[in-house]
């Protein structure tokens, strides 16, 4: 199938997962993983419609984005940001989905010094419940910290949560996780932090996304799912 055929399922799919937990689609935001795919693939995502687009490595994110620029899309970092790469990152990436230590927040908002309200890069804090070592984000402790620390930081506009729970090919088996993040969320709002701050819960990738918006979900990064099986890491 093509891609603009798997848009079309992936959207389906969404819009019946968004109906059955009483939401409305328009409020899932679709991200695209185009990582590994090139300029071309992400072109032809483009001419179906698809405006919202993830990457996992900055530098390979930086040609596409450069090789892209005439259709504007909108770029999401969804894979682990080295505090070095904080400065390249700020600035093509419309949103950061990984921040998990307050060095790297702080490396962030320093690349960001002096960017007015509507430029300032949005940020979601990676929040890791599980506590694989082969994966990134803060425990829920470390992770309410930062939640505090960012909504405070006027460099930064963080605007909510990002979670990958252990990977499982049911995603009934993942669905416990999904829950436990938007539990965590609702505690924060309830403790004060400012809905503004928490209006998104990143979960939920090709496998297991419909699970995830019945969750809660409002941001689901698909990429097999659009683009088809990857041929490298």
């Amino acid at each position: 199938m093509s891609i603009a055929e798997n848009l079309d399922r992936v959207r389906s799919r969404i819009d019946a997962a968004a109906r059955r937990s009483g939401r409305e689609p328009a409020d899932v935001t679709l991200v695209a993983v185009s990582k590994t795919f090139d300029a071309n693939a992400v072109r032809e995502a483009w001419a179906a419609g698809q405006r919202d687009f993830g990457e996992n490595r900055v530098q390979e994110a930086l040609q596409k984005i450069a090789a892209t620029s005439d259709i504007s899309a909108r770029w999401h970092l969804v894979g682990h940001l080295q505090s070095n790469k904080a400065k390249k990152a700020v600035g093509p990436f419309a949103c950061i989905h990984s921040i998990d230590s307050m060095e790297l927040m702080r490396h962030v908002a320093n690349a960001a010094a002096g960017a007015d309200e509507d430029t300032a890069p949005e940020v979601l804090i990676q929040v890791d419940f599980a506590g694989e070592t082969t994966k990134f984000g803060a425990p829920p402790d470390e992770a309410e910290r930062l939640v505090r620390a960012a909504a405070e930081t006027h460099d930064i506009r963080l605007r909510g949560l990002m979670l990958m729970p252990p990977w499982n090919e049911d995603q009934e088996q993942t669905r416990p996780w999904f829950v436990r993040l938007r539990e965590f969320r609702d505690r924060l709002l309830s403790s004060g932090v400012p809905a503004t701050a928490l209006q998104h819960l990143s979960m939920g990738m090709s496998h297991d996304f419909e699970a995830a918006i019945e969750e809660g979900a409002t941001i689901v990064r698909v990429g097999t799912a659009i683009f088809g099986k990857r041929s490298r890491a």
